[in-house]
């Protein structure tokens, strides 16, 4: 009775119609009603029976829209469920990948990132590669201003090939020039002059930052014989490995892997085989201040064993300790640039 009273209440159209019909049936069979009611009455039945049509129609209309836009939502909802399933299946597996290898890769401003991720959090800091141009730039002074906010000792240990062999940098510039990618590549301006120059520069650096943060720092400086293309820059919490710029992907090896180890050796055994740079002996009696004048720098090279070439003019050792104090990030300003307004010469990092 109650699902009966339930359709009735449901289908109220198409009843009184079902039952205006049955009773003007009835009526005219039992004769009680005049035909001609009976057929004004017809009409007014076929419109109540039309209007429940329409009724339902318009019900079934509202009843499919509604489905339609379940579906479409379910799907929505479906679509993002699959595609974050898909992203962190992609992100495990890649997590994994990189746990086995021991080796993640990065590329642009993650590779920056992670560099300045790794200066964040260490208390040491070791290079090996190239004239040091980017470790002079923009390593040195960012560890010198963490150590000094965060009231921290810092060691820092670079290693970089030999201004004083005028055939090794010649070398190292020709090297870059036949890497040279197109007529536009700035490393085609490198020169021999220009890599040792670059050279003096970091060991410049690394004799003002020695001295004006010796409580903070311990600065020291290996020569090398040998070339190479990649740059080795290794902190407490992972080993970065880079070559010819940022345009090429870098090598991270987090602290603990076996390869962190195997270059915290390496490095540490090429840098005792390099000629070392006696800082100390370089600043006796000597102070740079903040600005070291040319007559003061000739002398420092001179002391610490690396004295400048007898051609060297003034305007050579101007542009040194511009490089030195002064110079520009080189994955900004891009290979050979020069704040001198000079020549451009070289750009090695």
């Amino acid at each position: 009775m109650r699902q009966f009273m339930t359709w009735v209440k449901t289908n109220a159209e198409s009843a009184v119609a079902l039952l205006l019909a049955i009773f003007i049936s009835v009526l005219g069979v039992v004769d009680l009603v005049p035909s001609d009611l009976i057929a004004k009455v017809i009409p007014l039945t076929l419109g109540v029976i039309a209007f429940a049509m329409l009724r339902e129609r318009w019900r079934q209309e509202t009843s499919n829209a509604d489905l339609h836009r379940s579906l479409l939502s379910s799907n929505a909802d479906l679509h993002r469920s699959i595609t974050s399933s898909n992203a962190e299946l992609h992100r495990t597996i890649s997590e994994r990948l990189s746990m086995v290898a021991g080796v993640r890769i990065a590329a642009g401003i993650e590779a920056t990132e992670a560099l300045a991720k790794a200066r964040a959090e260490t208390d040491r800091w070791i290079f090996k590669g190239g004239t040091g141009t980017h470790t002079r730039v923009v390593t040195l002074p960012a560890c010198a201003r963490a150590a000094d906010e965060q009231s921290r000792t810092l060691s820092i240990r670079m290693e970089i090939i030999d201004p004083s062999d005028a055939g090794l940098c010649e070398r190292y510039a020709e090297l870059y020039r036949n890497l040279a990618e197109d007529a536009n590549d700035h490393a085609l301006t490198w020169t021999g002059k220009g890599t040792q120059i670059e050279s003096f520069a970091t060991i410049l650096a690394a004799c003002w930052y020695k001295q004006n943060y010796d409580h903070l720092l311990d600065v020291h400086v290996g020569l090398s014989s040998t070339l190479s293309t990649f740059r080795w820059d290794l902190s407490s919490t992972c080993l970065i490995i880079t070559q010819r710029g940022p345009q090429f992907p870098a090598m991270i090896v987090d602290r603990g892997r076996p390869h962190y180890n195997s270059w915290d050796v390496e490095l540490k055994t090429s840098f005792g085989e390099s000629r070392k740079v006696p800082i100390d002996d370089a600043l006796r009696g000597i102070r740079l201040g903040r600005e070291p004048g040319i007559p003061v720098v000739r002398k420092m090279f001179e002391q610490g064993n690396v004295p400048l070439p007898d051609d060297y003019e003034d305007a050579d050792v101007a542009d040194i300790i511009q490089k030195a104090l002064h110079d520009r990030d080189p994955y900004v300003g891009g290979a050979g640039d020069n704040l001198t307004g000079t020549p451009a010469r070289s750009f090695a990092g």
